[in-house]
């Protein structure tokens, strides 16, 4: 099955500056304006062209992010194919129930989106008007088991999964009838051991205006320059996921997930930006290595929007050419869309 996604950091910085020819697309050139007519930078142009460009942590749909990003993923959508969109999206357990009909509505209203082309080509400030025929809001973690199921992992019978994003982590057992929930949880995600190398780092040496999401960005390599000089941080990073893990995510889990639990599942599946860290997933392998398989998925950065855009294909009666899935998350916003084929048919396990 092919798949188009297309991501970009969840970041963005209100701007008056004249941004022309910044960018080669409009992937990495987005500039969106409010109601008021301010305009804003988003991902990849908030980043180049920003001086601290931000998020916060699970905003409601009420909140200015939260709305940027979603008109950002719109308007990538309609930008790529102008024919009615079919919307899936969603949020963690913790808040799901608080937002969905509130994030529904949000999306249902959205008409028409105003940005400023002129920063990847020779167009001028622009409106598109949007096209929403159909909006469903489901759990993040209902998403990610949807595309393991559905999509091209194809997985059958019991088994855990494990969502290590960068606001929330998330952990749930998943059984063919549906989800246990007794075992779902949601705890403090990637962005604990983030903040945790930013106050070890800080003890030596002066961060400077480097935010938060500046350090997330640096997180995965092995050295970050600070005041002009290389600075090693595999030792330090790798103190710190132990500590989260020790100290976040093992107590939750074992709590959460009984004995008796394993006797039916023996396979836990991690996805999330932290199923990229050879240390966690090494963490994880250490506690369950005998009960349980631990693999990480495929494409641990796209999984949820894939099941979302599942999610979507099913509500615009298996056309996939007007189905979307929007992933707005706390590190990246994830935008899939697929090509016009016939999918399994499914049953969403979460009302």
């Amino acid at each position: 099955m092919k798949k188009k996604s297309y991501s970009f950091p969840s970041v963005f910085e209100a701007t008056g500056m004249q941004l022309n020819s910044v960018s080669n697309d409009l992937l990495n050139g987005i500039e969106i304006y409010d109601t008021d007519n301010q305009a804003y930078i988003v991902g990849n142009l908030a980043l180049t062209e920003g001086s601290s460009p931000h998020k916060a942590i699970n905003s409601s749909p009420r909140e200015l992010d939260y709305n940027l990003f979603l008109k950002a993923g719109i308007l990538l959508a309609t930008n790529m194919n102008n024919r009615p969109l079919t919307v899936t999206t969603g949020f963690p357990f913790s808040t799901y129930q608080i937002y969905k009909d509130i994030a529904k509505e949000t999306i249902k209203n959205l008409e028409n989106i105003d940005y400023n082309p002129k920063t990847f080509s020779e167009e001028d400030r622009t409106r598109i008007k949007t096209n929403i025929q159909n909006v469903e809001i489901l759990p993040e973690m209902i998403g990610n088991i949807i595309a393991l199921r559905v999509g091209e992992h194809t997985k059958e019978g019991n088994f855990f999964v494990v969502s290590l994003g960068y606001g929330t982590c998330e952990a749930v057992l998943s059984t063919e009838s549906g989800i246990v929930h007794r075992t779902s949880v949601s705890i403090n995600g990637m962005q604990y051991a983030v903040e945790m190398l930013m106050r070890a780092l800080s003890t030596k040496y002066y961060l400077g205006f480097k935010t938060e999401k500046h350090i997330d960005m640096l997180f995965r390599n092995d050295y970050i320059i600070l005041d002009r000089k290389r600075i090693n941080i595999v030792d330090v990073r790798k103190a710190v996921l132990h500590r989260y893990y020790k100290e976040v995510v093992s107590p939750v889990l074992r709590k959460s997930f009984r004995d008796a639990d394993f006797e039916i599942a023996n396979r836990i599946y991690l996805t999330g930006g932290g199923a990229l860290f050879p240390e966690l997933v090494q963490a994880f392998d250490d506690e369950f290595n005998d009960i349980a398989s631990v693999e990480v998925v495929s494409n641990p950065l796209t999984l949820t929007s894939e099941g979302y855009s599942f999610n979507s294909i099913m509500l615009a009666g298996g056309d996939k050419s007007t189905a979307i899935g929007l992933d707005i998350g706390n590190a990246n916003t994830v935008l899939t869309q697929y090509e016009n084929e016939a999918v399994k048919d499914f049953e969403p396990t979460f009302s």
